[in-house]
């Protein structure tokens, strides 16, 4: 393996809900695939006759319930993530015979509900998550090419390298290393993350915040919304939203620990229902955990009075964490199962909240260690497919392991902890490989198999 070289903006990237690597990671993939098809000469694209995108693996499983079809389709229409209209998203494939034109110059293609197919969950890809998109000339492929959603939005494809970024000043691939480059450079560790995304993104300090508050921004727009927005979530379950109950319980409380308890739990909520809605919310790392770092971040700016240059680089020791389990483990439910979403998120979330509040390094590592390894063996067992039922309330749970895990890494001496982060994302990674296939983002165990409804 070679040094971690993700920047903190891949980590943390906008879009819409319900999943990273249902949602956005296949939007990507549809998107780039529509790229390479207008690269095809003018000859070959007059003679193709059918496109199709056959989901894979857990796509196939749970695609239905995350929105992958629509996903699909918005990419190949030209749209991304970051700027897809929600109208446009919400309104796709309403009408089974609505078509839409290729928007291929000299391609007569055009796109439907029979584009997307819903493939075998059990396949020989090396992700579980792949998708193959094939452009056709009768039964002749004009362009195919596979695609794995291996989490956090992030997209590979058959024959994909890492992409060549160069050395950063300060190399790191565990958290032992990145102790060691702290230690011997007398840096702290925000300085770190920065000087490795400047030198390898080419972006400068000034741009470099102006995107992390940007980021900050939609998480508190997503807790806020979410908090004031009431009614049944899409799908078959029924749902109720929760979080604006939540906040008023937390008004009437005469008890400040209750009532702090059930604003962490609301704010949480709050982004995840907005994520299970299919609004606009930030990877973190994954969409389906995108409630459990803006509820601390929240409680960070609106409760403890942390200031914004603080929180900013509290949230680059977040980016560290979901670094560190990125490249020595799975952010995909899909892969590892829900303790890679939301026992990531809660470890990023514990080291960000121990950081800001001014502990030691140790105690924010410490702090994601806790969280982290009481998440193990976590499985993804989303009931009929849809990012709700476990999904939402694991948010808030995740929130709140997140805070003891910081209260608990204060105590004592930080360094007499026994088991350190490398060794909890090794038992993770572990963990994950060895869980059953069925307890892994497909619908077919767990709480899902259970629910009579879908």
């Amino acid at each position: 393996m070679s040094a971690i070289t993700t920047s903190v903006f891949d980590l943390f990237s906008i879009g819409p809900g319900p999943s990273s690597s249902h949602t956005i990671g296949p939007m990507r993939a549809a998107h780039d695939f529509l790229t390479r098809l207008r690269e095809l000469p003018a000859t070959d694209l007059a003679r193709a006759t059918s496109l199709t995108a056959r989901l894979f693996g857990s796509l196939s499983a749970t695609g239905d319930g995350h929105g992958t079809d629509k996903a699909v389709l918005a990419g190949l229409l030209g749209h991304l993530p970051e700027s897809v209209p929600q109208e446009l998203l919400e309104a796709l494939l309403e009408h089974p015979k609505e078509l839409h034109p290729l928007p291929v110059e000299g391609c007569p293609v055009t796109l439907g509900p029979g584009t997307v197919i819903f493939d075998s969950l059990e396949h020989k890809h090396p992700f579980n998550n792949t998708l193959v998109l094939t452009l056709e000339a009768g039964h002749e492929p004009l362009l195919e090419m596979e695609y794995y959603s291996p989490g956090g939005g992030f997209i590979q494809w058959k024959g994909w390298q890492e992409p060549d970024l160069g050395t950063p000043p300060h190399p790191y691939e565990t958290m032992a290393q990145l102790k060691e480059q702290l230690k011997s450079k007398g840096l702290r560790l925000h300085q770190l993350i920065l000087e490795n995304e400047k030198a390898l993104h080419g972006r400068n300090q000034r741009e470099i915040f102006e995107q992390l508050d940007r980021i900050i921004r939609t998480m508190e727009n997503a807790v806020r919304r979410g908090c004031e927005t009431e009614g049944k979530l899409p799908g078959c379950i029924g749902l109720s939203r929760k979080a604006p109950i939540l906040v008023r319980r937390a008004t009437e409380s005469k008890h400040s620990a209750d009532r702090f308890l059930m604003l962490l739990d609301a704010y949480a909520m709050a982004a995840a229902e907005e994520n299970a809605a299919g609004h606009v919310v930030v990877t973190a790392p994954t969409s389906g955990s995108s409630g459990v770092i803006p509820s601390i971040l929240y409680a960070l700016h609106n409760h403890m009075g942390v200031e914004r240059q603080t929180i900013r680089e509290a949230f680059l020791t977040a980016a560290a964490v979901g670094f560190l389990v990125k490249h020595n483990a799975s952010l995909s439910g899909a892969e590892v199962g829900c303790q890679g979403e939301i026992g990531t998120a809660s470890a990023m979330a514990a080291a960000m909240l121990a950081y800001a509040k001014g502990e030691r390094f140790q105690v924010a590592e410490n702090a994601a260690e806790i969280a982290l390894e009481h998440h193990l063996g976590l499985t993804c067992d989303p009931v009929g497919g849809y990012v709700q039922i476990p999904c939402i309330e694991r948010n808030a749970m995740g929130a709140v392991k997140a805070y003891n895990a910081y209260l608990m890494a204060t105590l004592g001496d930080p360094s007499t902890q026994i088991i350190d982060l490398d060794k909890a994302i090794w038992a993770m990674n572990q963990t994950g490989r060895d869980m059953l296939c069925k307890y892994k983002e497909t619908s077919l165990g767990g709480l899902a198999l259970n629910n009579p409804k879908c």
